[in-house]
C-alpha cells in the first residue's frame, strides 16, 4: 500500500495521461483506477486510520491532529491537549483505540514506512523512526526546505524497494510525502508536484521490476492511494488571535502552557477546527446546555467569511449543521441509519433524507459539495475528544496563518470535494466497487487470505 500523501484524482490522472507517470498507468491498464471519499478532517495522520485500522479516525480517537482532552488524563504540561505536529507523534499508537487492531498486527511479517499508525510493528521495521531519520525530517520542516521533502520520499522510497527485495513481507505500508509539502509550497498544479509523482513512479517500477524477475508479480498487489486531496489558500484566519480579540483567553498549539482558558482552538489540517469551550467540565457538555452562553459566539462565528459550515454536537447521535447563507439543518444517526433534516435551510444542498443506510448516505452525497458528508461528520461527532463547535473552511482559507515553516498556498482538512476525494489505483480489477478510503484495510485482508475483524467500518471490495 503506497500513500501518494495529498494528490488529488484529477492531478494524478493528468499525470498519468501526459505519459510521465509510465508504472502508474501500467497499473491502470492492467488494474483500475478510482475515485473515493477519504474522511473528516480530511488531514494526514488520522485519514491513515482507515488504511491501518479499516475504521474512521473519530472513532478509534483520532478526531483531529490537535484535541483537547476533557478528561484530564493527558497532563497539564501538554495543556492537556494533543498535537501531533512534532514530538506528540510518538504517541498516536497510545492514543488509538486498544481493541481495534492494525493490518500490522494482523499481517505479519510487515513493515510500514512514515506510517503515523505503528503498533503491530517490531522496531527495525518501522522506517522513518529512528533518531536520526527524525532528525533529519524535522530539519527539513523547520527549514521549510520543500525540495529536502523529495530527497527524504526517494530514500524512503528506496528503502522500501530493498526491504521488498530482500526480506519475506506479507505486507507493506509505504506512505510519500512530497506531493503535500509541495502542494503546500506552490499548488497541486506545480512542476514541483509532477516531481514528487515521479518519484511514487519509480518506487512503483522498481518494486514491480523486482517482483517479475522473481516471480513474485502474479501474487503480488501494489495498490496506490491518498489520504486527502487539496484546494488553494488565498486568506488565513488566524482563529487564536480572533477569538482572543474577542476576549476570550485561549489555549492553542503551540503555546499550551495556559494554566486556564476559555476556549480550546485546535486547529487540524488547516481547513477545520475544534473549539472546546467550558474546559474545566471533565464530562463532554452538548450544545442544548451550551446555548445560553455561547450562541453570540457562535453566530459570530458563523459570520465570519472564513466559516463554511459550522457543527453544533447535540448529543453522540445527533448534531445541528449550519451555514451563514443556506440556514441549518439537524443530522441524527442510529447504527448504521442517517437522517437530514433541514430546519431553516438546507446546508449541505442534499434534501431532506430520512433513514438512509450507510451505502445509500455515501451515493446520496456523492455529487454534492460534501462527498460523503453525512457519514462523516456522523462518526466525528460521536467521537467523545470532538470539539463542541466544529468549523469546516470555506473555499479559499485555513485556520492557521502563524507558526507553518511553509508558508500554505494549497491546503486540506474540510469537507470540500477538493479535500474529501481521492484516488485508489490497484493493479487487479476488483470485484466490488469501492467506496471508501476505510474499505481498503478489510479489502487488503481479504486479499491476504486474512478473516477481518467485526469491529471494521469498512467492507472489502474484493
Amino acid at each position: 500500500m503506497i500513500i501518494a500523501d495529498g494528490v488529488r484524482p484529477d492531478v494524478l490522472a493528468r499525470h498519468i495521461d501526459s505519459g510521465q507517470l509510465p508504472a502508474l498507468a501500467g497499473l491502470r491498464d492492467e488494474g483500475s483506477l478510482t475515485t473515493i471519499t477519504s474522511v473528516f478532517p480530511s488531514v494526514t495522520g488520522p485519514a491513515y486510520a482507515p488504511f491501518l485500522m479499516g475504521r474512521y479516525p473519530g472513532s478509534v480517537g483520532l478526531p483531529g491532529l490537535r484535541w483537547y482532552d476533557r478528561s484530564h488524563r493527558i497532563g497539564r504540561m501538554s495543556g492537556h491537549s494533543r498535537s501531533y505536529v512534532g514530538s506528540q507523534m510518538r504517541l498516536v499508537d497510545r492514543d488509538i483505540d486498544p481493541a481495534s487492531p492494525t493490518i500490522f498486527e494482523l499481517a505479519k511479517p510487515s513493515f510500514g514506512a512514515l506510517s503515523v499508525i505503528s503498533r503491530g510493528l517490531t522496531r527495525p521495521n518501522r522506517i522513518g523512526r529512528s533518531l536520526g531519520f527524525v532528525a533529519r525530517a524535522g530539519a527539513t520542516h523547520f527549514r521549510g526546505n520543500v525540495r529536502g521533502w523529495l530527497a527524504i520520499d526517494r530514500s524512503v522510497g528506496e528503502e522500501a524497494v530493498y526491504r521488498l527485495r530482500t526480506r519475506r513481507t506479507r505486507y507493506a505500508f509505504v506512505a510519500l510525502t512530497g506531493i503535500d509539502k509541495t502542494s503546500h509550497a506552490a499548488g497541486q498544479n506545480a512542476p514541483i508536484v509532477g516531481d514528487a509523482l515521479r518519484i511514487v513512479d519509480d518506487t512503483v517500477a522498481e518494486i514491480r521490476r523486482d517482483a517479475e524477475r522473481d516471480s513474485r508479480w502474479k501474487k503480488l498487489h501494489i495498490w496506490v492511494g491518498s489520504d486527502h486531496g487539496h484546494s488553494a489558500v488565498r486568506k488565513h484566519e488566524d482563529l487564536v488571535a480572533l477569538i482572543s480579540a474577542w476576549g476570550y483567553s485561549t489555549l492553542a498549539h503551540p503555546f499550551v502552557f495556559r494554566t486556564s482558558a476559555d476556549v480550546a482552538v485546535m486547529v487540524s489540517g488547516n481547513a477545520m477546527t475544534h473549539l472546546y469551550v467550558e474546559l474545566a467540565d471533565r464530562s463532554r457538555p452538548f450544545w442544548p446546555s451550551l446555548s445560553r452562553k455561547w450562541e453570540d459566539f457562535a453566530a459570530r462565528l458563523l459570520a465570519r467569511p472564513s466559516v463554511d459550515l459550522l457543527i453544533l454536537p447535540r448529543s453522540a447521535s445527533s448534531c445541528e449543521i449550519r451555514s451563514g447563507d443556506r440556514g441549518s439543518a439537524t443530522l441524527s444517526w442510529a447504527g448504521a441509519k442517517y437522517s437530514y433534516i433541514p430546519v431553516t435551510g438546507d446546508p449541505l444542498g442534499l434534501g431532506q433524507l430520512k433513514s438512509i443506510g450507510d451505502a445509500d448516505a455515501h451515493d446520496a452525497t456523492l455529487a454534492s459539495d460534501y462527498p460523503d458528508g453525512l457519514v462523516q461528520i456522523a462518526h466525528l461527532v460521536a467521537s467523545p475528544r470532538s470539539g463542541d463547535l466544529i468549523l469546516s473552511a470555506a473555499r479559499d482559507w485555513d485556520y492557521r496563518a502563524r507558526y507553518e515553516p511553509i508558508p500554505h498556498v494549497s491546503s486540506h482538512g474540510a469537507l470540500h470535494r477538493e479535500h474529501m476525494l481521492v484516488p485508489l489505483l490497484l493493479n487487479r480489477r476488483p470485484p466490488g466497487s469501492p467506496r471508501r478510503t476505510v474499505d481498503v484495510m478489510p479489502s487488503a485482508l481479504t486479499a491476504l487470505g486474512i478473516t477481518s475483524p467485526k469491529t471494521l467500518d469498512g467492507v472489502s471490495f474484493f
